[in-house]
């Protein structure tokens, strides 16, 4: 049986849909079982809670073969520390003693970054925390995710631009959340690897953010711009949604660490394994998300 954390988000609900439409067993935690379908809930086994809760945790990994792992993560968070580390303490007191012997975990590029790097320092933390419990287990070291964008739905359809606290020439690698869905279900369902390895996504190519708005632009069929932000200006814009102090400095932290060169510590990474390009993003999801909205 594999266990599927994050049940209705946007990755682990792709890795459900996939891990159900290849027939395998599956158990899922939520804390809200409503916001399952009832064809899901037909499908799989529901347990109720967080997977952060240690009974919770230790009463789903009975009988487990396999976890997908995933913190919820929230920008009111402690921090980052809190939020991925922390939330996963249970978790990683209750897999020696399971009967679990693969996890695949949702990760970050950068691992060996000597500065602070927020979001992605915190995720790194995990992997080791998981990986030292002696199962086997595989990070998927994400780049950016190109569905961040879809965050900026409202500044994008309104006043045709977005905003990235980034340089505009500034080449960096961008994934799809489908491309790392299908990653973990392969690795999931094809459970003949050990030890602990990372997982480069990468995106089959980088990008710059000038670059990205033109094929916004071509594939919306209007001018979408770009607009750097400098740091300072983003972090009040977290401030302002309510992000907690820690977690501003977490976000800032990692978008600086970007900007100095961390997503390119792997150059000779392979790129085949996430072959979806932004313009394929922008046509099968940014274009579908501005309709629906």
């Amino acid at each position: 049986m594999i266990l599927v954390t994050t049940p209705t988000g946007d990755i682990g609900s792709r890795v459900l849909t996939k891990l159900l439409e290849a027939k395998e067993d599956v158990r899922v935690i939520t804390r809200d079982s409503s916001k399952l379908s009832d064809d899901v809930k037909g499908a799989v086994d529901v347990v109720v809670g967080s997977h952060a809760d240690e009974a919770v945790i230790c009463s789903a990994l009975y009988g487990v073969d396999a976890v997908f792992w995933l913190p919820p993560g929230s920008p009111t968070d402690t921090n980052a520390h809190a939020g991925y580390v922390e939330f996963s303490e249970a978790f990683v007191r209750a897999l020696p003693a399971s009967c679990v012997k693969n996890v695949v975990g949702v990760s970050a590029l950068g691992r060996g970054w000597e500065k602070p790097a927020g979001l992605v320092s915190a995720s790194l933390a995990m992997d080791e925390a998981i990986a030292n419990t002696g199962v086997a287990y595989r990070a998927l070291a994400c780049a950016s995710l190109m569905d961040n964008q879809l965050r900026q739905l409202e500044p994008i359809r309104e006043a045709g631009t977005f905003y990235a606290p980034h340089p505009s020439d500034l080449k960096l690698p961008h994934v799809a959340k489908s491309d790392v869905a299908d990653v973990a279900v392969g690795l999931l369902t094809s459970r003949d690897w050990q030890g602990f390895e990372d997982v480069s996504l990468l995106g089959p190519e980088d990008i710059t953010f000038e670059e990205m708005g033109r094929v916004m632009s071509n594939v919306l069929g209007r001018e979408i711009t770009f607009q750097s932000m400098p740091i300072e200006q983003f972090e009040g814009t977290m401030q302002s949604i309510g992000t907690s102090e820690g977690m501003v400095r977490d976000y800032a932290n990692m978008m600086i660490a970007k900007n100095e060169g961390m997503d390119h510590m792997l150059p000779d990474a392979p790129r085949t394994n996430t072959p979806t390009t932004f313009r394929q993003w922008c046509e099968n999801e940014l274009k579908p998300a501005l309709v629906d909205t």
